[in-house]
């Protein structure tokens, strides 16, 4: 599949977006007085990205709040996509590995904007052959519009040379979400493996609230 590489106007939900292969930003302020020196976006604190409840491929709704303990890692994509998503997947797969038994604390949560295509078989199938812990997660196109939404993520379709070989614009970025349960961080795709492992750390060794 050919990869369309233009670049989308920016709208009112996002002040940069981009297509497939390319970061975007959903805003949010660096680190200030007293925050640890993360290398993606501190979002702490942020009004968005509270929560999310979607179907994994079992069909079993699912929410952020029963990985409360671990650190989560939230990317929306599909498994369509031909380099950001498999990309970022494989980054943050080989970061748990990096982090030896801490990696264990880790989940990684991946949000289909694409469910006409990415039936429940696909989407288990996906991330598990990146890392047998990753959750994928599915809703109706409604469900899904408004997970994107809260979480300030754009998609949109691109049509491609039949009404099945489409690809689909996205922002490029994971949130991170601390043992407690609260948003911390946004990522850059293309930030590698290194910088994500050391804010991990950094959010691994917090003592969980409450």
């Amino acid at each position: 599949m050919a990869l369309r590489r233009s670049l989308i106007s920016a709208l009112a939900l996002l002040p940069v977006l981009a297509s497939c292969d390319r970061a975007a930003l959903p805003g949010g302020a660096g680190a200030a007085g007293g925050r640890p020196a993360f290398k993606a976006i501190d979002i702490t604190g942020a009004d968005y990205a509270q929560g999310l409840e979607l179907a994994d491929p079992s069909g079993k709704r699912r929410t952020l709040a029963e990985f409360k303990g671990k650190v989560v890692v939230v990317f929306f994509g599909f498994t369509h996509c031909p380099d950001v998503c498999p990309t970022t997947l494989v980054e943050l797969a080989a970061v748990k590995k990096q982090l030896g038994a801490d990696g264990e604390r880790v989940q990684g949560v991946f949000v289909t904007v694409d469910p006409e295509r990415d039936t429940p078989e696909l989407l288990k199938a996906y991330v598990e052959n990146f890392d047998q812990g990753f959750v994928a997660l599915r809703g109706t196109p409604e469900e899904t519009r408004a997970a994107a939404k809260h979480f300030k993520v754009f998609y949109n379709k691109v049509p491609g040379k039949t009404d099945t070989s489409y690809t689909v614009d996205h922002t490029a970025g994971s949130y991170v979400f601390d043992a407690s349960g609260k948003i911390r961080l946004f990522t850059r795709y293309g930030g590698g493996a290194e910088a994500l492992a050391h804010d991990l750390r950094i959010l691994l060794a917090e003592k969980p609230a409450g």
